[in-house]
C-alpha cells in the first residue's frame, strides 16, 4: 500500500492531463505538465491544491466552462481515484469565486455526482466555508435521503468538525449541533460505511462538546435498533478514555464500590526499548453487580519535565457482589514514529468507570543506562 503522500504521485497528473486533455483539447495545459514535476517532495494536500491550482491556471474563464469539461472527461476510463480530489476542488473554488447561488448549487450536484469515484469530503469543505447554511439545506433535504451511500456518507464525513487531511470549516466549530441534524437522518442508515462515517463525526464533536453529544446519543438510544449501540459506543470512545461520567453511565458503567490494589510494576526503572509490566487487583465491595470498564493511563514526561497521560484499553467486564478479578499487561517503550520518549520519571495508573486510581512511578532511563 503506498504511503499517504504518494496517492497523488506523477502517475496521477498524467492520467488528469490525459483525461482534460481529451475533454477540452484545444486548452494550454502548460501548469498541469509543470505540475508532474513539482508534486515529488509535497505532502498529500499540497499535492492535491497544487493540481487544483493547476487546472484552474490551464483551464480559465467561468465555472460553466469548467463544469463542463469535467463532465466530459467523467467519460475517460482514468477518471477516478485520487485525481478526483484537485478536480472537485477547482470545481468548488471556481464556483465560489464567481459567487452566485447557480454556480454554488452546480457545484454541490456535481460533487455528490463524483463522490463515488473519489469522496468529495476535502472540496465540499470550500462550499460550506463560503455558504454554511445554503450547503447544509442540501445535504439534509438531497443527500441524506439519496439512493447512494457514497452521498450520504459524504453528508456526514465533508462536514466532520475535524475531518483528516481537510481544512477546519470554522462556522461549523461555532455553531455547536448545527451538524446534528445530518447525523439524526443517518444513524439508523443501513449501510455501515454511512454508520462510521456517523460515529467518526458524532467523536469528532465530542472533542469540543461532550454534553451535547451525550443528549444525541441518548437520544438514539431510547428508540435503537440493532446497531444503533454500536454506533454510540464508538462516537463516544474519546468520552470513555477521557473518563466521561455522563458518557459512562449511558453505556451502562455506572459509578461502582471496589477495591483496587494496584497497579503493581515489575520494575522501577525500565531502559528505553523495552517493556514494563502492571498488574493489579479489583474486588467488587458493593451490595449489586458492577459493570466496569477498565483502562490504564501512562503519564508520559514531556521535554519540558511535565507529564501528559495516554489512555489505554484494558478490558470491560462484570463483576458480581464479593468477585475479584486480576488484570495484567505488559506496555513497551520501544521507540515509535508517533511518539517521542523522554528519559525521566513516568507514572501507570488505572481508570475503572472514569475514576483514576493511585500513580505507580517509575524511571524511564536512556538505553546506555547499565
Amino acid at each position: 500500500m503506498p504511503f499517504a503522500d504518494e496517492l497523488i504521485s506523477r502517475h496521477t497528473v498524467h492520467n488528469l492531463t490525459h483525461a482534460i486533455r481529451a475533454a477540452a483539447p484545444d486548452a494550454d495545459l502548460t501548469a498541469l505538465h509543470a505540475a508532474a514535476r513539482q508534486v515529488g517532495p509535497l505532502p498529500l494536500r499540497q499535492r492535491a491544491d497544487l493540481l487544483r491550482d493547476a487546472l484552474l491556471t490551464d483551464l480559465p474563464g467561468d465555472y460553466a466552462t469548467l463544469a463542463r469539461t469535467v463532465r466530459t472527461a467523467r467519460d475517460a476510463p482514468q477518471f477516478t481515484g485520487w485525481l478526483i480530489w484537485p478536480v472537485t476542488s477547482a470545481l468548488a473554488t471556481r464556483a465560489v469565486q464567481e459567487g452566485e447561488t447557480a454556480p454554488f448549487d452546480d457545484a454541490m450536484a456535481l460533487l455528490a455526482d463524483l463522490t463515488g469515484r473519489l469522496s468529495s469530503e476535502f472540496a465540499i469543505r470550500t462550499l460550506l466555508r463560503h455558504d454554511l447554511d445554503r450547503a447544509l439545506n442540501t445535504i439534509v433535504d438531497d443527500w441524506t435521503g439519496s439512493a447512494d451511500p457514497d452521498v450520504r456518507r459524504l453528508a456526514s464525513e465533508g462536514t466532520r468538525p475535524y475531518l483528516p487531511w481537510a481544512v477546519r470549516v470554522p462556522q461549523i466549530l461555532a455553531r455547536p449541533g448545527v451538524t446534528v441534524p445530518i447525523l439524526d437522518a443517518l444513524y439508523q442508515d443501513e449501510s455501515e460505511y454511512v454508520r462510521r462515517s456517523v460515529a467518526n463525526h458524532l467523536n469528532d464533536l465530542s472533542r469540543d462538546h461532550p454534553e451535547l453529544v451525550v443528549d444525541t446519543a441518548r437520544r438514539w438510544l431510547d428508540s435503537p435498533d440493532a446497531t444503533t449501540e454500536r454506533l454510540v459506543r464508538h462516537g463516544l470512545r474519546t468520552l470513555i478514555k477521557r473518563g466521561h461520567l455522563g458518557a459512562l453511565e449511558l453505556l451502562g458503567f455506572a459509578p461502582a464500590v471496589l477495591d483496587v490494589a494496584g497497579p503493581r510494576l515489575d520494575r522501577d526503572v525500565v531502559p528505553l526499548g523495552e517493556s514494563v509490566q502492571l498488574t493489579a487487583s479489583i474486588r467488587n465491595v458493593g451490595d449489586t453487580a458492577a459493570r466496569l470498564t477498565i483502562d490504564y493511563i501512562v503519564h508520559h514526561r514531556k521535554a519540558n519535565g511535565n507529564r501528559t497521560g495516554k489512555t489505554f484499553k484494558l478490558t470491560t467486564r462484570t463483576l458480581a457482589p464479593g468477585e475479584q478479578m486480576e488484570v495484567m499487561r505488559e506496555h513497551s517503550f520501544r521507540p515509535i514514529t508517533t511518539r517521542r520518549y523522554y528519559p525521566g520519571r513516568h507514572a501507570i495508573s488505572l481508570q475503572i468507570n472514569g475514576v483514576e486510581s493511585e500513580r505507580s512511578e517509575f524511571e524511564l532511563a536512556p538505553t546506555d543506562t547499565p
